[in-house]
């Protein structure tokens, strides 16, 4: 398993209340496995992607990436999973400006040392980025760019992939055709895919979906 999780809860105060927004939660990811975790705005979807990326640490419960307890990760351990074995594919993009598009693909994984200039280009091939390497972000379109961000993440052939809404700033035609890419690339690589969506439509073509609801997870049929 690369991602499992028993008991996780996470709190955080505003003022003098204490809210608790993850409540007990138990999930499991296989490497190459694709799971959607849906719920309403502001029920702590993104929270449980953070504690997954190591980017803030769960109040208790066991929580394990790939091997390493988060619970009990230095913040140097999860910086190195987040360099090693994640990829990380945010709504925003978060390209580098100052770097062409080739650059930018490549920063995850020559961070990672583990650039393959073959498999950079193999991505740029399927991306449908080829004549666009040496332009900078700022000359791409938001479907040219969420294609480079979503490069950048499988580059390094990261063992698990997570995606806070991928699609949500893109219309739905560039938005299904780049769930497509990532799906197919996930596959290709053999990673496990955890996104974040709000969409029951992008949902089910995930292979399993969870629904987060009062801080704990609901399974849902995928039809």
């Amino acid at each position: 398993m690369l991602l499992v999780a028993s008991g996780v809860t996470k709190t955080y105060r505003t003022g003098d209340e204490a809210v608790r927004v993850l409540d007990g939660v138990d999930l499991t990811l296989a490497a190459g496995e694709s799971l959607a975790l849906t719920g309403e705005s502001g029920s702590g979807k993104s929270t449980l992607l953070h504690l997954v990326a190591g980017l803030d640490s769960p109040d208790t419960g066991r929580l394990v990436v790939d091997g390493t307890d988060m619970a009990r990760a230095t913040d140097a351990q999860r910086a190195a999973l987040r360099r090693d074995g994640v990829g990380l594919v945010f709504q925003q993009f978060n390209l580098i400006p100052s770097l062409d598009i080739a650059a930018n693909l490549a920063f995850q994984a020559r961070l990672a040392g583990r650039y393959d200039a073959a498999w950079a280009s193999e991505l740029a091939q399927i991306l449908g980025l080829e004549a666009l390497l040496q332009r900078y972000p700022e000359q791409l379109s938001g479907g040219q760019q969420q294609r480079v961000a979503i490069g950048r993440a499988l580059a390094a052939r990261p063992r698990l992939v997570l995606a806070d809404e991928p699609t949500g700033n893109l219309d739905e035609t560039t938005g299904d055709a780049v769930m497509a890419l990532l799906l197919r690339l996930v596959a290709q690589t053999g990673a496990g895919l955890l996104m974040v969506t709000h969409s029951p439509r992008l949902a089910a073509r995930l292979d399993r979906r969870v629904h987060l609801s009062a801080g704990r997870l609901q399974l849902e049929p995928v039809a």
